[in-house]
């Protein structure tokens, strides 16, 4: 049997604003807030704020954010000018491009591409890092309002559904929703309120900010049973909209969008038991 300790707190981030969204790629930390048009960067080990970086044409609403380790780059959604802006974090470079209605949540899959879901129009995109278009995925109606999708290693996709009574469902390639876990689930956990984004654990298990009963799950991978995500005791969360799982350093970023603006950061976070 795999040991396992409860994760704790190691480092607070406050702020001013709501977090949008978090992410890291090797020694940095990268967040991004409401109604800022630039991105905080800070030091993975100590969390200390290193610079702020502008992005040059980015609405004050950029709702997701992604990085990847192999283009050296970050992605932002902007979902008010309907766009995907890259920066190279080797140069600060940027460029955009333009996408389906309301970009929210961002991933990037073992193709490297970037992937994005766009609520208004019910749709995944898939871009390389130029902008080119890989592919669209039209949802079934069963799994509109999509916010953040992350492609399996089967080539599926689990995608989170930003409704008061949302669900977390996989759906295929074709858009069809496979299976779910949603408000009709039997769970001692109750029914997800605003679900938003998603961490995939090296088992396959789910974590989903549960945004509207400020909490974070866990589901299992076949979608059947869900728990609670063990936060510290001495952790209130308010409002969670912002997750990442940096499974090399052991530590599951969790941005508030409400209550003090934290980004809090706990280890020990790989593997839950169940």
């Amino acid at each position: 049997m795999t040991s396992w300790s409860p994760p704790t707190v190691t480092h607070v981030i406050p702020g001013d604003k709501g977090v949008y969204a978090v992410t890291s790629l090797d020694d940095r930390v990268y967040v991004v807030r409401d109604k800022k048009k630039e991105v905080e960067i800070y030091d993975a080990a100590t969390l200390t704020l290193k610079r702020r970086l502008p992005v040059p044409g980015i609405s004050v609403d950029a709702s997701g954010i992604a990085a990847c380790a192999i283009n050296k780059c970050l992605y932002l959604s902007d979902w008010y000018y309907l766009s995907i802006h890259r920066v190279d974090l080797a140069t600060d470079a940027t460029k955009k491009w333009r996408v389906a209605k309301n970009p929210r949540g961002l991933s990037v899959n073992s193709d490297h591409n970037v992937l994005v879901a766009c609520l208004s129009d019910n749709k995944l995109q898939e871009y390389t890092t130029d902008g080119r278009p890989v592919r669209e995925i039209s949802l079934a109606a069963d799994m509109d309002s999509p916010w953040h999708a992350i492609q399996l290693s089967n080539g599926d996709y689990v995608v989170s559904q930003w409704l008061s009574a949302g669900l977390v469902g996989v759906v295929g390639v074709d858009g069809e929703l496979l299976h779910s876990y949603g408000p009709s689930s039997s769970s001692d956990v109750g029914p997800m309120e605003y679900p938003c984004i998603l961490a995939i654990t090296k088992l396959g298990d789910i974590l989903v900010a549960d945004k509207g009963n400020n909490r974070i799950l866990k589901i299992n991978s076949s979608l059947t049973r869900a728990q609670l995500f063990p936060v510290p005791a001495d952790v209130e969360l308010r409002e969670p909209f912002a997750l990442h799982l940096d499974e090399t350093g052991d530590r599951l970023y969790i941005g508030e969008f409400g209550g003090e603006f934290r980004v809090i950061v706990l280890n020990n976070s790989s593997y839950i038991s169940w």
